[in-house]
């Protein structure tokens, strides 16, 4: 079974049986509930929604499912066609629409597609909303429009033109240091829409730009997720060509990971710790990532003198703390930057061109920058346990058991102790406690997750 309904959208594999994958059925069902919902909580006619794909091969079918569904309920439709994640988010608004709806399976590969819902404000419907339009999808309890009621269908091209001239007048990104610097890029888009955004904002910007697997065919020619492993051919060549920096995104575009012109690896934790260094240089704020990201925030944020909040894991999470705290920036390790000026979404774009400004002015090579900032390594095991067992308890105990230490409840348990941290979560679908540690070597932070381990089996 490859679907996975949750509270953000639905998510699985293309073709199979109804329910049990992302059949032309379930795509149907689900925008309709989306769009029923809407309807249900908005006092007015003529809703608008905003579309867009990632360049995955199954894109065009179920961007026009999902449009002749909305139009069935009358719902008016803007495709602004392939697309990426931030770029939808910053249309909704521009529009003036009354939400999005997102056709990506992010970083899963080719065979899964998925619809991520927006509200009004361009943002991730929260988890309440999900829950209903998710009840509405089980009711099936849809009320189709008339022949004259139809919603129209328009398209829109000038969608990335828009969202980078908004990146462009950020007073934070510093266009004229940046094409003083002449950097020579390296980008891997994953043959998905990065490929066709990213080189526009480096022309604006003024950089070179080398184009590997830019082609927007949905034909991932590796492991979309942006991961060392998954990375090695861009690795080689921006040592190949003597480049100043690899830039790395998946196919909808809002993680963005980095290569140093040594053709390694910067570190997906670090692209966050980076922008945040930079703008929290020049104005001091908040920094928020959740509970399972990199510690160096933290520190990079106090040397800062400013504060540094954790929330629980997920995108929805984060930005929820940020509006809160009021952050400056924020985000998650995996490379998700959020730049509240522009908007409240992972947006690789922005994250560019803050990380290119802050690297321009810093006047130094990527390894040079990265070598500035504090060291450490993540590991991540689990632990399975018999359906009989009740994790919440173990969870429970494991909170009492470290009761000295600083310890965090608002999603799973976190303890963090002097020098490291670990980080357990429940799964929701299986008895399994994920364990997620961080320490200043592999070593340490692999010895954590096991000394873990054996303290929750010492408590079975």
């Amino acid at each position: 079974m490859s679907l996975i309904k949750s509270i953000s959208g639905i998510r699985g594999t293309i073709g199979g049986k109804v329910n049990d994958n992302l059949t032309p059925l379930d795509v149907v069902k689900f925008a309709s509930a989306f769009g029923t919902w809407l309807q249900n909580t908005q006092n007015k006619k003529n809703l608008t929604l905003v579309i867009g794909r990632d360049a995955r091969i199954s894109g065009e079918m179920v961007s026009s499912l999902v449009s002749a569904t909305l139009q069935g309920l009358g719902i008016n439709v803007v495709d602004l066609g392939l697309s990426t994640t931030p770029t939808v988010e910053i249309m909704v608004p521009e529009l003036k629409a009354d939400g999005g709806i997102i056709l990506t399976a992010s970083h899963n590969p080719k065979q899964w597609n998925a619809l991520k819902l927006l509200n009004g404000k361009g943002e991730f419907i929260s988890g309440d909303d999900g829950a209903k339009v998710l009840a509405l999808a089980e009711s099936e309890d849809f009320n189709y429009a008339e022949v004259d009621d139809l919603g129209k269908y328009e398209t829109r091209d000038d969608a990335f033109d828009i969202h980078i001239q908004q990146i462009l007048e950020l007073p934070m990104v510093d266009v004229e240091a940046i094409k003083a610097k002449k950097f020579k890029i390296v980008l891997d888009a994953v043959n998905s829409t990065g490929g066709i955004a990213i080189p526009m904002l480096l022309d604006k910007l003024g950089c070179e730009t080398i184009k590997l697997y830019c082609e927007p065919n949905g034909q991932f020619p590796h492991n979309p997720e942006p991961l060392k492993e998954h990375l090695g051919d861009i690795c080689e060549l921006v040592k190949k060509e003597s480049a100043d920096v690899g830039i790395v995104v998946d196919p909808d575009v809002d993680r963005l990971a980095l290569i140093d012109e040594k053709g390694e690896m910067f570190g997906e934790e670090y692209t966050l710790v980076a922008v945040a260094d930079y703008l929290l240089k020049h104005k001091k704020g908040v920094a928020v990532s959740n509970l399972s990201s990199s510690r160096a925030l933290r520190d990079v944020a106090r040397s800062h003198d400013s504060e540094y909040f954790a929330s629980a894991v997920g995108e929805v999470n984060v930005v929820n703390l940020m509006k809160e705290k009021n952050a400056v920036i924020g985000g998650e390790g995996n490379g998700g930057i959020i730049y509240p000026d522009l908007h409240y979404g992972r947006d690789s774009l922005v994250g560019a061109a803050l990380f290119l400004t802050h690297l321009a002015k810093e006047n130094k090579t990527v390894s040079q920058l990265r070598a500035g900032y504090p060291e450490y390594f993540m590991g991540k095991k689990k632990i399975e346990l018999t359906p009989e067992i009740n994790v919440d308890d173990i969870l429970a105990k494991m909170e009492k058991e470290y009761q000295n230490e600083e310890v965090s409840t608002v999603d799973g348990v976190k303890i963090d102790f002097e020098k490291n941290w670990v980080h357990l979560r429940k799964s929701n679908t299986e008895p399994i406690i994920r364990i997620y540690t961080e320490a200043h070597s592999q070593e340490e932070a692999d010895k954590l997750g096991d000394d873990i381990i054996a303290k929750i089996k010492s408590l079975i």
